[in-house]
């Protein structure tokens, strides 16, 4: 029985990986310092011999190393977000510090590493769809949005150095637009999030820009499948994966879909604003699609829930926190 240590395991990707690796027979043991992630997400595992939950912070090097030496697998999802009202900081010490303890720690002890980056990292590249061979094309550095491409870029990086330096075995996947149950209620979890939100409280959905930014969403349980897909294939190491919906929206659309699920019959209530709410000059891409041929020839991987099936799972689910909402 693989034993494998999953980095934010209370978040939202990490909660439904855990779930499945646990239900495939894998004993977990799960570290999340909570900043973000929350215990209610990893409440169905309480009680199961085979999780540990170890609250603590990726950025603790004595802890990493020790919980790295006890398992034969890493899946390396602790992260902090885009910066769209400050903590800049945080983003970049937090993905880059943790992220070199893990590496370090694996290299040590010779440990597969699943690391997860995102697909922020194409940047303003005009050249759609992205597949993992496509330019990398970044804002001006005074741009801070950019602080977390720039990390997870970082990241990569030195996630190429170790294995050619130290022959670690690490994989490298770059998720686009999840979301799902346990995803994060707040514009971490994506402009779906804050749109059931206000959907449910009845509020005009707040869209930044004209609206037509179009975007892929892939449905949590295509991201975790994606996810295993890599964690199990022997040979992942050393390669980068595309995992997400190749299916895009523009970002009015979705907000509309989701107005009409959550109050159908009504007029949908929308509000254009400003990216000067944001802190730092924001600077938003207008397209971002994934190229799925490597991941769906080689991993067999292939996303099956569309927006019109993943949505109101999602969005009966998010009703829970909102029980006063006139519905």
């Amino acid at each position: 029985m693989k034993k494998i240590l999953i980095t934010g395991v209370a978040g939202f990707v990490g909660s439904n990986l855990c779930r499945k690796l646990l239900s495939g027979g894998y004993r977990v043991t799960g570290l999340d310092n909570l900043s973000q992630g929350s215990l209610r997400n990893i409440e169905p595992f309480k009680g199961n011999p085979a999780f540990e939950f170890m609250e603590g912070d990726v950025r603790d090097e004595a802890l990493v190393t020790r919980l790295v030496e006890q398992v034969d697998v890493v899946a390396h999802l602790a992260a902090f977000k885009i910066p769209r009202y400050g903590n800049a900081m945080d983003t970049l010490k937090i993905n880059t510090g943790g992220t070199r303890n893990i590496f370090n720690a694996g290299s040590r002890f010779r440990r597969k590493i699943v690391f997860t980056s995102t697909s922020d990292v194409y940047g303003k590249n005009p050249d759609l769809p992205f597949s993992e061979e496509s330019d990398l094309l970044l804002g001006e550095t005074s741009i801070k949005r950019w602080s977390y491409a720039v990390s997870k870029l970082y990241d990569e990086h030195l996630a190429y150095a170790h294995m050619e330096e130290r022959q670690t075995p690490i994989a490298i996947i770059r998720y686009f637009g999840g979301y799902g149950p346990n995803q994060n209620l707040t514009w971490w979890g994506g402009p779906q999030s804050v749109f059931i939100e206000k959907a449910i409280k009845n509020e005009p959905l707040t869209i930044h820009g004209d609206g037509l930014q179009r975007r892929s969403f892939t449905y949590v349980d295509d991201m975790v499948n994606g996810t295993f897909l890599v964690i199990d294939k022997d040979d992942s190491a050393g390669e980068i994966w595309n995992i997400g919906n190749d299916r895009e929206i523009t970002i009015k659309a979705l907000g509309k879909m989701i107005w009409n699920l959550v109050r159908p019959d009504t007029e949908p209530k929308m509000e254009l604003i400003s990216y000067k709410s944001f802190s730092g000059h924001y600077e938003d891409v207008m397209r971002r699609i994934p190229d799925l041929t490597k991941s769906k020839e080689r991993l067999g991987f292939n996303p099956a829930v569309p927006l019109e099936q993943g949505l109101p799972i999602t969005i009966q689910w998010q009703k829970q926190f909102y029980p006063d909402a006139n519905l």
